[in-house]
């Protein structure tokens, strides 16, 4: 609903301003917004030959290519022919004038740029680790991660019982989003609400496991962000992962920050050393990095991320498949081999990709009619004027759309990263800043609404404000840790 909201109000108010605009003399044209695409030139007016000032029409004629400009004001005369072949005279020589450059794709030209330069890569990328994830499932490694996990997790939840499934559950959910997986980590999370309804007395009340396992989920504590890697392979970045550590350091603060937030409020006892050790070594490994980053220039930071993110990548895939080669006999038991595995999951992740195209390309048309109506800009400038009062750096004021957008809407985000990138390039500061918000915030609305409207839930208690606090503190940390990578 939230969704569906947020798109007609972008879609009605963007056509709306646009019409008006036109009745009132705003816009002369509005073929570009149909057809048009990003960059080219906006024609403002038409006009006689004769009807310009002499220096303009001097101007146009010596130009070998009939073209001048002025000021940012293009010039480009059209002569008109009769139907011998002979030009017109002068007075119905027609002159276009052009004035700034196109913000967006047209409408028309987004749905064909959407599919080519958007939804196949990303389907390839989503297939490809899909595959590994569903490798880590059939291994049993998935299930060996919950066995290591859960004296931490007794003491988090200590209304779940030892071994009960809610954990093997919530382990696999916390696993698919520390990759990335965020197709893979729904069905999961769901299948762990429902386990955990199981323990509730009362079905139409949260239960505190169910608060605290919602709010962990909103931070999302990621090591791989794969679906942002792959928006900004997508988008031809120099270095696809290299937002791969500060979405690491700001999703490891927003679930610190949810674990402190709930905690304190469900009085859950944190001098457990299972707890403080494994708080005490994510941690280190962070401040750790930090320290050592902050030793080296520029050239230094860019040149370690992007090797340490890269070797990650390369490390986890590398083990995840020689896990599977050593554990052949349980794929064979399953009825499975290794590869068949990988097939399956891949098979997940394009069916996924299929899935994520209408809204994404929904989304996107949404938004070039936004930018070029001119609407957007006319509140991203107000909003500009705003922060900079308190001198906060305009590129972090030009992300700030996909932070503001992610807890009502996924859809609504991802478009306005994706367009972050492709308008400001997705090596700037902007583009990368965009990316770790869409990664570290959650649809907090949209997750709520599924996860508590799955197992029946009336009263979500405090489950809400807490993880819009949690989303603002991700912000906060989103912000902080790209100025220190980036400028």
């Amino acid at each position: 609903m939230i969704l569906s909201r947020f798109w007609l109000a972008i879609f009605i108010s963007s056509l709306f301003f646009i019409l008006v605009s036109l009745f009132t003399g705003s816009f002369y044209s509005l073929e570009y917004t149909l057809t048009g695409a990003r960059g080219d030139l906006k024609i403002i007016s038409e006009k006689y030959l004769t009807q310009l000032p002499d220096s303009i029409q001097l101007g146009l004629k010596n130009s070998p290519e009939h073209t001048l400009l002025i000021k940012d004001t293009t010039y480009q005369q059209m002569v008109v022919k009769t139907a011998d072949g002979k030009p017109q005279a002068p007075e119905k020589t027609i002159v276009k004038i052009y004035h700034g450059k196109q913000q967006a794709d047209g409408l028309l030209t987004t749905c064909k740029s959407t599919i080519i330069d958007i939804i196949i890569p990303l389907i390839a990328y989503l297939a490809f680790f899909c595959g590994l994830l569903q490798l880590l499932i059939d291994s049993g490694a998935s299930a060996k991660l919950a066995t290591i996990i859960s004296p931490v997790f007794v003491k988090i939840f200590p209304e779940i019982p030892k071994n009960h499934p809610s954990i093997s559950y919530m382990t696999l959910n916390f696993a698919a989003n520390f990759l990335g997986l965020d197709s893979a980590a729904t069905p999961f999370g769901l299948k762990a609400m429902e386990s955990l309804q199981e323990l509730n007395k009362d079905k139409a009340v949260a239960s505190n496991s169910q608060i605290m396992f919602m709010c962990l989920h909103a931070a999302g504590l990621t090591l791989i962000p794969t679906s942002i890697i792959g928006y900004r392979a997508a988008q031809d970045a120099t270095n696809p992962a290299d937002v791969m550590i500060p979405c690491i350091i700001t999703s490891f603060v927003g679930t610190i920050a949810a674990l402190l937030i709930v905690g304190i409020r469900q009085r859950i006892n944190f001098r457990s050393v299972a707890l403080g050790a494994s708080i005490g070594v994510l941690a280190a490994v962070i401040v750790s990095l930090l320290l050592y980053i902050n030793t080296l220039d520029l050239i230094g930071k860019n040149h370690f991320t992007g090797n340490l993110s890269n070797i990650l990548m390369f490390g986890i895939i590398l083990f995840i498949l020689v896990y599977a080669f050593m554990k052949e006999k349980i794929f064979d038991e399953q009825g499975k081999n290794i590869f068949s595995s990988f097939v399956e999951g891949a098979t997940s992740g394009a069916k996924t990709g299929f899935t994520v195209f209408p809204y994404v390309l929904g989304m996107l048309v949404a938004i070039s009619l936004f930018r070029n109506s001119g609407l957007f800009e006319i509140i991203t400038s107000k909003m500009a004027d705003f922060f900079l009062m308190f001198n906060i750096n305009r590129s972090i004021v030009d992300a700030l759309p996909v932070a503001l957008l992610r807890p009502f809407s996924s859809g609504g985000s991802r478009g306005f990263m994706i367009d972050a990138m492709t308008t400001y390039g997705p090596d700037s500061l902007t583009g990368r800043l965009s990316c770790i918000f869409q990664c570290a915030a959650e649809t907090t609305f949209y997750v709520i609404a599924v996860y508590f409207g799955s197992i029946n839930i009336k009263n979500v208690r405090y489950t809400l404000s807490t993880m819009l606090w949690v989303d603002f503190i991700c912000v906060l940390a989103a912000i902080f840790v790209s100025v220190f990578f980036w400028l």
